[in-house]
C-alpha cells in the first residue's frame, strides 16, 4: 500500500516512475490524480479570497485562447495528425506551448489521440460516450490508471526526439514555469502599477487555475459533446458530429464530423462559414515561415460532396466512399500515423 501511495505521489513529477495499470478496469487512481482535482478546488473557492481584477480576467482570457490554440493547432493538427511541416526547433516551442495548457506532455496526448481514430467508439475507444456514458468521456477516463502512460509505439515519429520525450516525462515542469511566472507578474503590477488592482496571488488563480480548468473542460467537450450534439455532414462509422457552438469554444475543433471524416487536412472547417480561428491563426504563422506545407482538404472531397455521394441525411445515410489509395508512404504499414492517413482516405470514421 505504502509503495503505490509513494509511486503515485513521484509520477506527479516524473511521469515515468512505476508499472502503469493495463486491466480493463474503470478504477481511478485518486492519489495521481488530487492535484487535478485540488485545481477544480482552487477555481471554486479561491476567487473568494483574492477577488477579481478586469487585468486578471484579461490575462485569463488570453490565456485561455493561447492555450487553447496550442492544443487545437500544435498538439492536435500537428504532433497526432501531421498536417504540417516546421523546424525541430519549431516542434519543440510548440511542444511547450502546448505543455503549458496542463493536458500532459505531446507524445501522450497525440498517442491517446491516435488511439482514438483508429478505434472511435469502438469497444477499444477509451473514452466514447457512445461506450462509457458522458462523465467518462469527458474527464473521467484520464483519472483512470491504465490511461496515464504513453504508448510510445503509437508515436514512433515524436519518440526519437529526446526534447520531446522530456517534456513528457516531466509534463509538469513548463505548468509550474507559467504559474511561477504569472505570480511574479501579479506581484509587479501590485508594485509598480497599483491602478491596475491585482496581485500575484488573484493573477495566479485567474490566470493559472481558473484559465487552465476552463481550457480544459473545453478541450473535452469534443470528446463528449461532439459526439452527441450536432449535425453529421458524412457517414463515419463513429458518431461524430459539427457542432458550430462547439467550434467557438474550441476555435475550430467543433466541426469534428469534417475531421473524422478527413483527419489529415490542417483545416477543419471545409467551407467558409465553418469558423475555425486554429486554422486561420495557423495559415498566418505560415505567412513568417514558422510551418509549412499546410495540408488541404482534397478538391475530391468537395466534389463528391456537390454530387451528394457523402452527405449523411437523417437515416437515409449514403453509403461509405472509396477513394483513391494514398501514394506510397515511407513509414511502414503499422505505423499508427499510417493507419490513421489510410482510414482518411479510405472515408472510414478517422
Amino acid at each position: 500500500m505504502f509503495s503505490k501511495f509513494f509511486v503515485a505521489i513521484v509520477r506527479w513529477f516524473d511521469t515515468s516512475v512505476g508499472k502503469e495499470q493495463t486491466d480493463d478496469s474503470h478504477k481511478i487512481d485518486w492519489i495521481r490524480v488530487s492535484p487535478f482535482l485540488g485545481m477544480h478546488v482552487v477555481c471554486i473557492v479561491a476567487p473568494f479570497f483574492v477577488g477579481w481584477s478586469w487585468t486578471a480576467l484579461g490575462v485569463a482570457a488570453f490565456l485561455y485562447f493561447i492555450r487553447m490554440f496550442a492544443i487545437t493547432g500544435f498538439y492536435h493538427r500537428y504532433f497526432s495528425h501531421k498536417t504540417f511541416k516546421t523546424s525541430r526547433a519549431g516542434q519543440f516551442v510548440l511542444g511547450v506551448m502546448g505543455n503549458s495548457a496542463v493536458q500532459r506532455g505531446p507524445l501522450w496526448w497525440a498517442a491517446h489521440h491516435r488511439h482514438h481514430h483508429i478505434h472511435s467508439d469502438d469497444e477499444h475507444d477509451v473514452h466514447s460516450p457512445k461506450q462509457h456514458g458522458f462523465m467518462w468521456s469527458h474527464m473521467l477516463w484520464l483519472m483512470n490508471r491504465r490511461n496515464f502512460a504513453t504508448d510510445l509505439k503509437a508515436v514512433p515519429d515524436l519518440a526519437k526526439f529526446p526534447e520531446l520525450r522530456f517534456l513528457d516525462r516531466f509534463d509538469f515542469f513548463v505548468p509550474i514555469v507559467l504559474a511561477v511566472g504569472l505570480t511574479l507578474l501579479g506581484v509587479g503590477l501590485n508594485a509598480y502599477a497599483p491602478q491596475l488592482h491585482t496581485n500575484g496571488l488573484q493573477m495566479l488563480v485567474w490566470g493559472f487555475f481558473i484559465s487552465s480548468i476552463i481550457l480544459f473542460h473545453g478541450t473535452c467537450t469534443i470528446n463528449s459533446l461532439s459526439h452527441v450534439f450536432g449535425s453529421r455532414r458524412f457517414k463515419t462509422t463513429d458518431t461524430s458530429r459539427n457542432n458550430f457552438v462547439l467550434s467557438l469554444v474550441t476555435l475550430g475543433e467543433g466541426w469534428h464530423n469534417n475531421h473524422h471524416h478527413y483527419c489529415a487536412s490542417t483545416r477543419q472547417g471545409f467551407f467558409w462559414w465553418e469558423i475555425d480561428i486554429t486554422y486561420y491563426m495557423l495559415v498566418m504563422c505560415s505567412w513568417v515561415g514558422l510551418i509549412w506545407d499546410l495540408q488541404p482538404v482534397p478538391a475530391r472531397v468537395y466534389e463528391r460532396l456537390k454530387a451528394g455521394k457523402t452527405a449523411e441525411k437523417g437515416a437515409n445515410a449514403a453509403p461509405s466512399i472509396t477513394l483513391p489509395e494514398l501514394p506510397e508512404i515511407s513509414l511502414p504499414d503499422t505505423d499508427p500515423l499510417v493507419m490513421l492517413q489510410r482510414q482518411t482516405v479510405s472515408g472510414a470514421g478517422s
